[in-house]
């Protein structure tokens, strides 16, 4: 075939275009490719917020999971005076869903992995986990204790809301075990506005410090009688035999590492305050089921000592077991109160009068006089003026022996009946679990949310564990 000359070829294309006919397409070159850009949208927004690092990030199943690290005052009164870095997790569904603030009360571990509390699983919403100030490496270099207070702390947890709803839609709940419930209800009575409601598990509530009666009200009726006097013997027993028992304590020392020169002082010392523990922890973690393992007065030093370790744990109360709980004593010393129990059972086998107190187990440095009036205003605030708080604590548990009392403005308490320190919403009776959780969601917007079980985060019973941190 001749080719067309250009002469030709215009007069055809002018043919074409009287006809009204669209001329064919010439062949188009390859485009060269291009760099395609993704945005990520949640991540360009948390790098956003003034002061927020973004640590690390993994991904388990349906989850965005990130360690991050906020600038904060140390004194949020004189914000001038230096700031910490102040760690805590994110663990993101969407953006448009509830928010669960969990307030541990305590340190985050030292490399976080995803978990989600039961607020966080009954409205399938995201969880922002907060490491309390002068726990782990959220502690102000130097630090001045001072400012451990329970109203700094409530405006770190402030600044992370407010920086946060930058980010979420959805309703805030609240929620903390323990120490952590009683942050979540002071960071409530500073800053009522910031959350849609507060699920605080077994928080106690002490006010009248010494005015500790209910304490040993709590321990003359719990359980069995049988089981009270059985536990009442292994520490009378455990005294009776001190000197022998402090030997097999030293020697425990020796094995482990343990130093008491710091806290408690000396050996004996030591022995002594984890057998007036010894109690208080059975029931704290322990049930009425297991009251067939307490070992009779007639057991052997190693057998007495076996048990009593596996139940208060003798590392304790070492200079090493004590190191990471010193913010919280120091805050029970200056703020938050104490158990003062009367022990009259142990009458004529106790040394060292006055021991069973948080200054007892604090470097001499920081053994601080006692102010009544911060616990005096919140308990006073709960009473009167508080608004959706549920109280949840466990009948057989030391720590709910003094107890918030929420006022009636949509708040409520309930008893998991013949539960430790572990007690939750699910451990409630049918109907108060009912009750709990329609509360709860109709709180968070989340009120046909089915509690969804993911395989790859597991649940977080929000308690540490005094062996191991």
């Amino acid at each position: 075939m001749r080719s067309l000359s250009l002469a030709a070829l215009a007069a055809s294309m002018a043919v074409v275009t009287a006809l009204g006919l669209q001329p064919l397409p010439a062949a188009a070159e390859p485009a060269a490719p291009a760099s395609v850009v993704v945005r990520d949208d949640l991540l360009d927004k948390l790098t956003a917020i003034p002061g927020l690092t973004v640590v690390s990030e993994s991904q388990p199943a349906g989850y965005r999971f990130f360690v991050l690290s906020f600038t904060q005052p140390v004194d949020h009164r004189h914000p001038r005076r230096g700031t910490f870095e102040q760690r805590l997790t994110l663990l993101h569904r969407s953006a448009d869903a509830p928010v669960v603030l969990y307030t541990g009360g305590y340190g985050l571990p030292v490399n976080p992995t995803a978990s989600r509390t039961e607020p966080t699983q009954l409205v399938d919403g995201n969880q922002v986990s907060v490491e309390h100030r002068f726990f782990r490496s959220s502690r102000p270099a130097p630090a001045d204790w001072d400012d451990l207070t329970i109203w700094q702390e409530a405006t770190d947890e402030h600044r992370i809301v407010q920086a946060l709803k930058t980010v979420y839609s959805g309703r805030w709940i609240q929620t903390g075990a323990s120490k952590g419930g009683m942050t979540s209800v002071y960071h409530r009575r500073f800053y009522p506005g910031d959350v849609d409601g507060v699920v605080a598990y077994v928080a106690p509530n002490d006010p009248r410090n010494p005015q500790d009666h209910l304490y040993d009200r709590f321990f003359a009726r719990v359980g069995s009688a049988s089981c009270r006097a059985a536990l009442d013997g292994v520490q009378r027993e455990a005294l009776k035999r001190r000197a022998r028992m402090v030997a097999l304590l030293e020697a425990d020392a020796a094995r482990n590492g343990y130093t008491f020169a710091r806290t408690l002082g000396s050996a004996d010392r030591s022995f002594e305050m984890t057998i007036l523990d010894t109690v208080w922890a059975f029931w704290q973690y322990s049930t009425e089921a297991d009251c067939a393992a307490v070992p009779p007065v007639t057991a052997t030093d190693e057998e007495l000592y076996a048990w009593i370790d596996g139940v208060a744990f003798f590392g304790f109360y070492t200079d090493q077991g004590l190191d990471y709980y010193t913010p919280y004593y120091y805050q029970a010393a200056t703020q938050l109160g104490w158990p003062d129990l009367e022990f009259r059972h142990l009458r004529g086998l106790v040394r060292h009068r006055g021991l069973y107190q948080p200054n007892s187990v604090l470097p001499a440095e920081l053994r601080s006089r006692h102010d009544p009036g911060p616990m005096l205003d919140v308990d006073h605030w709960v009473r009167t003026r508080s608004e959706r708080i549920l109280f949840v604590y466990g009948e057989n548990d030391p720590w709910s022996a003094e107890r918030f009392t929420p006022s009636r403005r949509d708040s409520a308490l309930y008893v998991a009946p013949g539960a430790n320190h572990g007690a939750n919403i699910a451990r409630l009776s049918e109907a108060d679990r009912a009750a709990a959780t329609d509360t709860l969601r109709r709180w968070a917007d989340a009120q046909s949310a089915e509690r969804s079980r993911v395989a790859a985060i597991p649940d977080d019973d929000m308690l540490p564990d005094r062996r191991t941190r």
